[in-house]
């Protein structure tokens, strides 16, 4: 089932599955871009803590310095306190950046500047002074309280600095639990979405399914009807075929004896009194004797063909001496007559006289299709019994023709093919432009299942 059918089925369903993946989409990238921004914002108040941090302990460590310089005199002292006033003026230059865009804070920090400078400012002040030999006044500046005082304000305002920034920190967190709490819910909603709208295509696509399986089977049914209501029109003319055939043949040989009980007789009773005729006439009228011989002659020539003709309507051979002399002669004759070159092999075979008929028909008639269409040097008849079933081929090596294609003496094959099949047997055409013809029939050795209608006689 492609997107089309879907959309087109469960246009419902397919809007729920978008609005799903979209929405979980843009929920999971704004809290990707939203918990981004809380952690770079998290890194940021914690660069700030650790330079707020580090002032104070920078503040601290130049006082350690310059307690350590002043106590021992020992140049020693001086390097770390050099390093101090680095990395307060690095800690100042980070937190003013930080707080450039947050006024709220800048007294705070400005103060921090003030204090810090000022104290740092004392303490340059008493290493000076120590340099320059003024010990007393580096005690008496030592010994107040002002220094201290400045650092007891630089904590408090560190501290403050402090827990701002933890305040912050606590924000941001409570920001991030809330953006991952969004995004769970939101996920979850919408994968419920989802999973309505995959519950909903599966309805429906089960749905869709039965109704499909419906119309199979409804087709399948009308199919099966039909192809019922072909084999029973089938057999019916096929059953049609079998008895116009047999009637045509019950015609034929109805008609054959008429012409030799009636045509016969009156033509031997002609012949006779033309005899006598002649026999009273008898030199006293030559003329009258020349014109009885020729009506003798006629008279013969019309016994003749009666007889061809009922020889053609039923051959009198099939009865009196069996089918393979019957076809031995049809093959002679077709030989004589046409100049091809006949080649039979023939076995005696067992078959009722209604498939013995129907044999020498289905030869007579390829033979007649031989004589119209083939134009073939050469014809080989063949009849045998093999495994208790009767072969009968008629092969030519005529001009051919494409089987695949309807010619116009096909109803020549389809008679051949209903006489075969009548009698419980199959039939076989191969041919093809050039190479000739082959008429293949095979039919049962004994066809006393086969019901057959009795022939009139």
């Amino acid at each position: 089932m492609n997107i089309l059918t879907v959309v087109k089925h469960s246009p419902i369903v397919f809007a729920l599955a978008c609005l799903a993946t979209i929405a979980t989409a843009l929920v999971s990238e704004g809290s990707y871009w939203r918990s981004v921004d809380d952690l770079n914002e998290l890194s940021a108040t914690a660069a700030t803590r650790m330079s707020i941090l580090g002032l104070t302990r920078s503040i601290v460590d130049a006082e350690t310095g310059q307690r350590g310089y002043l106590l021992t005199g020992r140049k020693e002292y001086l390097p770390p306190y050099d390093q101090a006033l680095k990395n307060v003026d690095e800690s100042f230059r980070a937190l003013d950046l930080h707080y450039a865009d947050k006024p709220e804070h800048s007294e705070v920090l400005g103060k921090l500047h003030t204090l810090t400078e000022a104290t740092l400012s004392e303490i340059a002040q008493t290493i000076r002074l120590h340099d320059e030999g003024k010990t007393k006044a580096v005690t008496e500046l030592i010994l107040s309280d002002i220094g201290k005082e400045k650092m007891e304000v630089i904590r408090t305002l560190s501290n403050e600095l402090l827990e701002h920034e933890m305040s912050n920190i606590v924000e941001t967190r409570s920001n991030m639990n809330h953006t991952l709490m969004l995004r769970r819910i939101g996920v979850a909603v919408f994968s419920v979405i989802g999973l309505l709208a995959l519950f909903m295509y599966m309805r429906q696509t089960l749905m869709f399914e039965k109704q499909q399986g419906e119309v199979q089977r409804l087709l399948q049914a009308e199919r099966d009807r039909l192809e019922i209501e072909v084999k029973h029109r089938t057999a019916q003319l096929t059953e049609l075929a079998h008895h116009l055939q047999t009637a045509r043949e019950d015609e034929r040989h109805r008609l054959a004896r008429d012409l030799h009980d009636e045509l016969g007789a009156l033509l031997t009773s002609a012949k006779l009194d033309a005899a006598r005729i002649k026999s009273r006439l008898a030199g006293t009228a030559p003329e009258a004797l020349a014109l009885l011989a020729h009506l003798v002659d006629t008279l013969n020539s019309g016994i003749a063909l009666g007889r061809r003709i009922i020889e053609d309507l039923r051959p009198s051979a099939l009865s009196n001496l069996g089918l393979v002399a019957t076809l031995e002669i049809l093959a002679r004759e077709f030989a004589e007559h046409s100049g091809v070159e006949v080649h039979c092999a023939l076995e005696p075979v067992e078959l009722e006289a209604t498939a013995e008929l129907m044999v020498y028909r289905l030869v007579q008639e390829a033979i007649t299709n031989i004589t119209k269409y083939a134009r073939a040097s050469h014809v080989w008849v063949n009849l045998a019994a093999h495994n208790r079933r009767i072969e009968v081929s008629i092969r030519d090596d005529g001009v051919g023709f494409d089987t695949t294609l309807r010619p116009s003496s096909a109803y020549g094959l389809v008679g051949m093919r209903f006489r075969v099949e009548a009698q419980g047997g199959t039939l076989v055409v191969v041919s093809a432009p050039g190479q000739g013809t082959l008429i293949q029939a095979t039919l049962p050795e004994s066809t006393l299942g086969i019901v057959q209608e009795p022939m009139h006689t």
